[in-house]
């Protein structure tokens, strides 16, 4: 059982692992389109200036601009779940996990970025920015990915999932030959959204301090502070409503 993670748009800085390579990735075999999109990516970079990247990553500092104009080739990477931070991977608080737990979620967590696409969670990444939605050079990566990936991504997670991405997310690989349990909150009544980013870092933590390894365990499983509401179905899909108390 695998489990879908979205990214988050603020990261760590820093890195200690070797830069940008095949080595730093599962899916070997796909390295090269991670790199044709790497390299459309850092030409990207050199080719604009500064005040048409502040409007393509988004920011308006133009200090933190120059920053991500600098090419990624030779910039020290780090795994994937302590380069991103932000509310849901706050509330996963990975470094304080013990190892067996680290080691769960290295292998069984697969996020979604931007720029490198499907990623394990102890994949290794630069510090990178890429505005979520935006085209490069009239390129979708969703579709890009969506497109180079599915088939693989399909043999490697096997038959159940669970997915705690942000609805966007789905456009990147849409899990259609395994069984998703997948999850809206709510409090009072009414469907939250900055507190679904806490909660989705929490139900995941559960998940890897109890070492689940099927949905039959999740549904066993009891969440402090969550509580099973209603579950709807529809094809291969399990959503489950949860209340926050």
């Amino acid at each position: 059982m695998k489990i879908l993670l979205a990214p988050a748009e603020t990261k760590n800085e820093g890195g200690e692992e070797k830069a940008f390579c095949n080595d730093n990735f599962f899916l070997e075999e796909l390295f090269e389109k991670r790199e044709e999109i790497f390299n459309i990516y850092e030409k990207h970079l050199s080719s604009s200036s500064i005040e048409e990247l502040s409007a393509w990553f988004g920011l308006k500092k133009l200090d933190d601009v120059k920053k991500y104009k600098e090419s990624l080739i030779n910039k020290p990477t780090m795994k994937a779940i302590n380069r991103y931070n932000g509310v849901a991977f706050d509330a996963l608080d990975y470094n304080n996990l013990d190892n067996e737990t680290q080691k769960y979620i290295d292998e069984n967590v697969i996020l979604f970025s931007n720029l490198f696409g499907p990623i394990k969670a102890n994949d290794k990444i630069p510090n990178y920015k890429y505005k979520q939605g935006a085209k490069l050079n009239n390129i979708a990566i969703e579709k890009f990915f969506l497109d180079n990936f599915t088939a693989q991504l399909d043999s490697y997670i096997g038959e159940e999932v669970i997915d705690l991405r942000a609805g966007h997310y789905e456009k990147f690989y849409k899990v259609k030959k395994a069984n998703v349990l997948t999850f809206k909150f709510i409090k009072d009544g009414k469907v939250v959204s900055h507190w679904a980013k806490y909660y989705r870092g929490k139900v995941l933590q559960e998940i890897a301090k109890n070492k689940i390894t099927s949905h039959e365990e999740f549904m066993n499983m009891q969440i402090d502070g969550l509580k099973l509401e209603e579950i709807q179905e529809k094809k291969n899909v399990k959503l489950l409503i949860m209340s926050i108390n």
